[in-house]
C-alpha cells in the first residue's frame, strides 16, 4: 500500500466502529464477491475532514455481492441472512443486494438504463459521483481491499464531480443532499 491516499482512507475506515463492524460480519459471511461501498466509505472520509463523529450523516451501509442466481429468491434468503447476522441497530442500517440483479430494477425505480454488471466493483463505475465510487473489503487476514475506479483525490477533497462515464440524472440530487450535511464539500463539472 504505497498509495498515501489509500494509506490514509485505510485509517480513517479503521477508525470507525460501526464500519469496522459492518466489514468484520461480511467478511464472516462470506458472501461471494462483496464490498462495502458508497456512504458507508465516503461518508467516515468527509466526516474525518470537516471534524464530526465517524457515523454522523451515515444513513446506511450499503453491501454489495455478486452472485449468477438472480432470482428474487435467492437475494431475498441473502437479505434474511444478513440481517440475522447483525444486531440493532445496524440490522436496519445494512443494506445488501446483488449486483447481479440491478439491471433488473433499476430502470423501473430511476427512469434510466443499467445495464448488467460483470462483478461488485464494476458498480462502483457506475455511482453518480466519483467520491461516491469507492469500496472496501475486510480480508481474512484483516487486510482491507480498497477499490476505487476514478481515485481517492476527489473524496479526499471533498469534491462532488459527475461521473465521467455515466450520464446520470441524480447527480443534482445527491450533491443536493450531500451538501445539506456536509456544506464543506463542493460541486464541481
Amino acid at each position: 500500500m504505497s498509495d498515501p491516499l489509500t494509506a490514509r482512507l485505510e485509517a480513517i475506515l479503521r477508525a470507525t466502529p460501526g464500519l469496522m463492524q459492518v466489514l468484520r460480519t461480511a467478511r464472516d459471511l462470506a458472501l461471494p464477491d462483496w464490498l462495502v461501498f458508497s456512504g458507508a466509505i465516503y461518508q467516515p472520509v468527509f466526516n474525518h475532514l470537516t471534524g464530526r463523529a465517524p457515523d454522523y450523516g451515515v444513513k446506511d451501509y450499503d453491501l454489495g455481492y455478486f452472485d449468477p442466481d438472480t432470482s428474487y429468491e435467492a437475494e431475498d434468503a441473502v437479505i434474511r441472512r444478513v440481517a440475522e447476522a447483525f444486531a440493532p441497530p445496524l440490522r436496519e442500517l445494512v443494506e445488501v443486494r446483488n449486483q447481479a440483479r440491478v439491471h433488473q430494477w433499476f430502470e423501473g425505480k430511476f427512469a434510466e438504463p443499467y445495464a448488467p454488471l460483470h462483478d461488485s466493483a464494476h458498480a462502483l463505475t457506475r455511482f453518480t459521483t466519483t467520491a461516491f465510487a469507492v469500496g472496501a473489503r475486510l480480508e481474512h487476514d484483516d487486510t482491507l481491499t480498497i477499490l476505487a475506479p476514478f481515485g481517492l483525490e476527489d473524496l479526499f477533497a471533498l469534491r462532488l464531480r459527475p461521473n465521467p462515464t455515466r450520464a446520470t440524472n441524480g447527480f443534482a440530487r445527491t450533491a443536493a443532499s450531500v451538501i445539506a450535511r456536509w456544506p464543506e464539500a463542493r460541486v464541481t463539472d
